[in-house]
């Protein structure tokens, strides 16, 4: 299932949202604009894990109908003060998110989901490059993100991590 932590990219910085005001109709717009269809939830409390960095927006006030995330009310682009254990989620319809990438002279920016199996389960994320089908394997885990040893590690292993982000 198309499901995670909602961030979003300001000034090529990763970020999130803060669930202060988060709501089915922000996940909905969330789900539409990452093609991965209708909004089922919209859960509080960094249900998926807390994120890092700064969180970007605060006090969302999404209609639902609206096509982009940049196009809902909000408190500003800018660091809130709001704490990551308050890291908005969505989980969507879809199987896994459609590639949605951000073009020259894009309204705003494209957020993405930090995808996790279920909802309590490890969340795993690849760091360090571009876009989010490459880079370092890290999971979260009791709270904290941390990464993977590479001892016997191999492609068998690779293909599984690239199925579990909806990578190929």
């Amino acid at each position: 299932r198309c499901a995670g932590r909602v961030e979003v990219q300001h000034s090529g910085q990763w970020g999130t949202v803060c669930d202060d005001d988060w709501g089915l109709p922000d996940a909905a717009v969330v789900c539409r604009q990452l093609g991965c269809g209708t909004a089922l939830a919209a859960p509080p409390g960094a249900w998926f894990g807390e994120g890092l960095g700064p969180i970007w927006l605060n006090g969302l006030r999404c209609r639902g109908t609206e096509e982009r995330l940049a196009l809902c009310r909000h408190r500003g682009w800018r660091p809130h003060v709001c704490a990551h254990e308050e890291d908005a989620s969505a989980v969507c319809s879809g199987a896994q998110c459609a590639q949605v990438l951000p073009t020259h002279g894009s309204q705003g920016p494209v957020p993405m989901l930090t995808l996790a199996s279920l909802p309590g389960g490890p969340t795993i994320r690849l760091v360090g490059a571009a876009g989010r089908c490459a880079g370092r394997l890290e999971i979260f885990h009791a709270g904290h993100w941390g990464t993977v040893c590479d001892d016997l590690w191999g492609l068998p292993d690779a293909e599984v991590v690239c199925r579990q982000l909806g990578c190929g």
